[in-house]
């Protein structure tokens, strides 16, 4: 659905994103801060946030949909989700100041509240596309990118996924878990902390201390689920996701002991 002549859509559209945001954010800036060029260039301006605000929605819908297929960069998703609201805001706060100030040689008070108030919030789309592109870049550069999603729609990990997980796993974890491949209830409510997060999850055993920061709703909801069996409230807010099953594999310990 999200792929052009075999290629994924989000790195192509990513691209728009990157050239027309930050440049038409730029332009929104300078046209309230120099007239002369208010007059020539504002309308344009606007027609570029209309166009990198809509690639924006767009990038984020495709970084889902590949998401599914490779893995979820968590920090690159967490900051990617806000930025077509931030452009959004700057676009509608860009839109009232131009019909405001449009043909008057000199903007009423109120046109130039909205432009500084514009050209703050383009500034802040400038930041956050900076950021969002790159936490990208650093993900896939760095190899962290993906987690690789589990060959049927059941959580149980493969027997690679878990020895890969063993190496990512918390020092307090580390220990105990290469020298044992199933764990019981008793043991997962020892680690009960953000520091030292463990959770039982439809038959298996994850340590998720890592995933605490990392998590894109917030480090609250995983907090709760340290030291307890977590099946319900995992399969109820993920049930028959892709991505979320995929993203915790990387933190299997091993069996829930019966």
């Amino acid at each position: 659905m999200y792929d052009v002549f075999g290629l994924p859509l989000h790195p192509l559209v990513v691209h728009a994103v990157v050239v027309l945001l930050p440049l038409s954010a730029l332009g929104l800036i300078a046209c309230v801060l120099f007239g002369r060029l208010r007059t020539r260039y504002a309308g344009l301006t606007l027609l570029g946030l209309i166009a990198g605000t809509a690639a924006s929605f767009v990038a984020v819908a495709s970084g889902r949909a590949l998401a599914d297929q490779v893995g979820t960069p968590a920090a690159h998703m967490a900051l990617g989700v806000w930025l077509p609201w931030v452009a959004t805001a700057t676009l509608v706060l860009g839109a009232a100041w131009y019909l405001l100030q449009r043909g008057k040689e000199s903007p009423p008070p109120l046109a130039r509240v909205l432009g500084w108030v514009s050209a703050v919030a383009a500034a802040g789309s400038i930041g956050l596309t900076v950021a969002v592109g790159h936490s990208g870049a650093t993900a896939v550069w760095s190899g962290t990118t993906a987690v690789t999603a589990p060959t049927t729609s059941a959580v149980t990990p493969s027997a690679s996924a878990s020895s890969s997980a063993s190496a990512s796993r918390s020092p307090s974890a580390s220990g105990t878990a290469s020298a044992k491949q199933s764990y019981t209830l008793d043991e997962v409510k020892k680690h009960n902390s953000a520091g030292d997060c463990w959770a039982a999850i439809n038959g298996g055993v994850y340590d998720l201390t890592g995933w605490v920061s990392q998590h894109p709703g917030g480090s609250e909801r995983i907090i709760a689920l340290c030291g307890t069996d977590a099946s319900a409230a995992f399969n109820t807010q993920h049930g028959g996701q892709t991505r979320p099953e995929s993203t915790l594999t990387q933190f299997y310990l091993g069996e829930l002991a019966g």
